[in-house]
């Protein structure tokens, strides 16, 4: 009896400290890989932002999820986007954002989203899709967007948007 219940502790304890250690590894991101997990630090009551591209700039409501408060809490940054397929931009984040992904049917002009776990996308023209994203956010109004963008690479600016004055 004595040895079955020593058995059990052991099992126990083994089971704790693989849990931790499991927890450890997700918390500071793949061993070696020079990714971390980012998380939100701070409870956000706006979710708007500024997208600044060349001389325009373009205001997006982030979704209401923990990708799109994890990204705002990386900004400002300033990235440089690649072409993709004459339709979207990317940048691959040096953060890993939570996310759950699904497959949107259509991807319309203007969203933004994450594909797998880092990469950031803009989109700028509509489209169907079989891929999945997490969705981060949608800019407002897109009339001069795939003007901004232009047809090759681009930096991009996102910033959290100004409140204003006396607020």
């Amino acid at each position: 009896m004595i040895n079955r219940k020593l058995v059990l502790i052991g099992m126990l304890g083994v089971a704790a400290a693989a849990s931790i250690a499991l927890g450890c590894a997700v918390a500071g991101g793949a061993e070696g890989s020079g990714s971390t997990i980012a998380t939100p630090t701070e409870k956000t009551s706006t979710m708007n932002i500024q997208i600044k591209v060349g001389n325009k700039r373009f205001t997006a409501t982030l979704e209401d999820n923990a990708t799109a408060k994890a990204f705002k809490a990386l900004l400002p940054m300033t990235t440089q986007m690649t072409e993709l397929n004459g339709n979207e931009k990317y940048f691959g984040l040096s953060v890993i954002l939570p996310t759950n992904a699904s497959n949107p049917g259509t991807i319309q002009t203007g969203d933004l989203m994450v594909y797998g776990q880092n990469t950031l996308v803009l989109f700028y023209k509509s489209f169907s899709t079989s891929y999945s994203y997490t969705r981060l956010g949608h800019i407002n109004d897109t009339a001069w967007l795939a003007a901004a963008v232009g047809s090759g690479d681009v930096t991009v600016t996102y910033e959290l948007q100004e409140k204003p004055k006396g607020n």
